[in-house]
Formats: structure tokens, C-alpha cells, sequence
């Protein structure tokens, strides 16, 4: 499942994994999330409905360049930097191509309109 991000004009795509959370993300688009970042290795927002855990671990250690949803706090999130392992952490996708290195150019608070991509 393809989606395209769109932030300050600058478009990035990502992949999102087919499981119970990324269908949930799926079906809410499209959509506008207000991010801020978090300790420059993150942006994150709240999305308007929680995501399915089904199937899902406890949590997850994050890698530069994975979109993940941070269920206490019903966040996207578009990591690129160095998260380690955190309870509530789910990863539901990749970025794609060099979209981590350019979200991580972006300071401060962002607003993304995340879409469906046309194939």
C-alpha cells in the first residue's frame, strides 16, 4: 500500500505494510496531521482514530526511515533518526528513497497531508 506525504510543498512517499494497523492508517485517508518533532529523530502527530494492535508486538526499536504509530498517544510517526526500542512503538511502513534524510532537514512543527498514491 502506497501513500504520498506532503509537507511544506516537498513530497515524500512511503510503503505501508499490510497488517491490521496499516489498514487502519489505509482507511483513514486522506488526512492532515499536525507533527512536532521529538528530540530531532522524529515527527509525530495524532491521528483522529486509534489503529488496530492486532497482531502487533509490544513494541519495536525503530529504524532511520520507518513510519510507526505510537499507540499511548494514537501518533503517526515518521522516524529519521535513531530510535531504540520503546514499549507502544508499532512500525507499519518505510519511507522511501531519501524521504528520512529530507523530513530530518525540516525543523521544528510540520503539518502533513498524507494521501493515498496513485499507482
Amino acid at each position: 500500500m502506497k501513500i504520498q506525504i506532503t509537507i511544506n510543498g516537498q513530497r515524500f512517499q512511503a510503503t505501508i505494510f499490510d497488517s491490521a494497523a496499516g489498514r487502519g492508517l489505509i482507511a483513514q485517508l486522506p488526512l492532515t496531521v499536525d507533527m512536532v518533532d521529538h528530540s530531532t529523530v522524529e515527527k509525530t502527530g495524532p491521528l483522529p482514530t486509534p489503529l488496530s494492535l492486532d497482531g502487533q508486538p509490544d513494541g519495536a526499536d525503530p529504524d532511520v526511515g520507518d513510519v510507526g504509530y505510537y499507540a499511548p498517544g494514537n501518533d503517526l510517526v515518521f522516524y529519521y533518526g535513531d530510535q531504540s526500542y520503546f514499549p507502544g512503538i508499532v512500525l507499519i511502513g518505510r519511507l522511501d528513497g531519501d524521504a528520512a534524510s529530507r523530513i530530518a532537514e525540516l525543523d521544528g512543527a510540520v503539518t502533513a497531508t498524507v494521501e493515498p498514491r496513485a499507482a
